[in-house]
C-alpha cells in the first residue's frame, strides 16, 4: 500500500506548505470542474498543469489527474503559485530562538502568513526558508502593516498549549501608536465596544451591542499636535487598536483604512502605519519561565 506523504499529501515546498480545500458533496463530473468553479481566479489551464507535476494530491496520498470523476467529503492538497510576486524591500530581524519559540521584529508592509498576493513575500514563508523548520506556526498576528514582535511555535505538538494563553488572556502584549493629540480627552482609558465586519469586507467597523473589545490607551508623550500612545488590548480582535483610536478621532498616522478613504491607497514605503507591537509577556507552559520580549524598532514624534 503506498504510504501517506506528510501533510495529507504533498512536502512544504520552498517554506510553503500545501493548501487544502474540502470536497463537499455535489454533481461535478470531475474534480477538474469543482475546482475551476470554486477557485474562479485560477484558470483551467493552471490547474491542469499543476496536476501534470503532480501537485494535486487527495488526503490518501493519490494524485489527482485531469479526468478524475468527482467525489465529495474528501480533502485536496496543492500548491499555491503566483505568476508574480512584489519583493517587499525590508528584513525581518530574529530575536530569539530556542527549541519551543522564534521571535521576531517584523517589518511594515510584510505578511505574516501567505494570503492574497503574498506568497514567498511573508515572514512565516522566509523564516521557514530561513531556518529550516518546516512546521513553524504563528502563534498570533499582527497586520501587515503594523510592525513589531511576532511569535512563532516551533513544535506542531505544542501550538494549542500556547495558542491557549492567548484565547485565556493571559498574554501581555503592549503596542505603541503615533496619532493626533486632543487636549480634551484624558488618560489612562479603556475603550470597549462591539467591532464587526464593516463594508468593503476588509474593514471593521464600531456597532451598537454588547462590546467584544477592550483597549487601555495610555499617553506617553506629545509634541505639537501629535503624541505617542501606549495601547494594551485585553481582547484580539481584527483591526481592533486601529478602529478604537480612529473612533476617539485619533487616527493612527499613516492609516490608509481608518478614516475609511475610497479607492484604499495603494502602499507607499515613504509612509508606514505608526503602529508598533512594541512588548509581549508570558508565562510558558513548557519551561515554566517568565517569557519577555521586547522590539528594537521605535516610534519617534515627527
Amino acid at each position: 500500500m503506498r504510504a501517506k506523504p506528510p501533510l495529507g499529501g504533498l512536502p512544504t515546498r520552498e517554506g510553503v506548505s500545501p493548501s487544502c480545500v474540502s470536497l463537499p458533496a455535489g454533481t461535478w463530473l470531475t474534480i477538474t470542474d469543482f475546482l475551476v468553479q470554486r477557485f474562479p481566479a485560477i484558470s483551467r489551464e493552471l490547474w491542469l498543469t499543476r496536476m501534470a507535476n503532480d501537485e494535486v494530491i487527495d488526503e490518501f496520498g493519490e494524485r489527482v489527474t485531469a479526468a478524475r470523476p468527482y467525489r465529495g467529503h474528501m480533502r485536496l492538497y496543492y500548491y499555491r503559485s503566483l505568476p508574480a510576486e512584489t519583493l517587499i524591500p525590508f528584513d525581518e530581524e530574529l530575536l530569539f530562538q530556542d527549541d519551543h519559540l522564534v521571535v521576531v521584529d517584523k517589518p511594515h508592509f510584510l505578511p505574516v502568513t501567505p494570503s492574497g498576493h503574498y506568497l514567498q513575500e511573508t515572514l512565516l514563508v522566509r523564516l521557514k526558508n530561513r531556518l529550516g523548520i518546516p512546521g513553524l506556526s504563528p502563534l498570533h498576528r499582527i497586520d501587515r502593516e503594523t510592525a513589531g514582535l511576532v511569535v512563532f511555535s516551533v513544535r506542531p505538538q505544542e501550538r494549542a498549549a500556547y495558542q491557549d494563553l492567548f484565547r485565556q488572556r493571559t498574554v501581555d502584549k503592549r503596542y505603541e501608536a503615533i496619532a493626533p493629540w486632543r487636549a480634551e480627552l484624558t488618560f489612562p482609558r479603556v475603550r470597549r465596544s462591539r467591532i464587526a465586519e464593516g463594508q468593503p469586507f476588509f474593514r471593521q467597523a464600531e456597532v451598537d451591542g454588547p462590546p467584544n473589545s477592550e483597549t487601555l490607551i495610555e499617553l506617553l508623550e506629545t509634541r505639537g499636535p501629535l503624541a505617542r500612545y501606549g495601547l494594551s488590548p485585553i481582547t484580539g480582535k481584527k483591526h481592533q487598536l486601529r478602529v478604537h483610536m480612529f473612533s476617539l478621532g485619533l487616527p493612527i498616522m499613516n492609516d490608509r483604512v481608518y478614516p475609511p478613504l475610497d479607492p484604499t491607497p495603494e502602499d507607499d514605503y515613504r509612509y508606514p502605519l505608526q503602529l508598533l507591537a512594541q512588548s509581549i509577556a508570558f508565562d510558558d507552559p513548557f519551561t515554566g519561565e517568565r517569557r519577555q520580549f521586547s522590539s528594537k524598532r521605535r516610534l519617534t514624534l515627527p
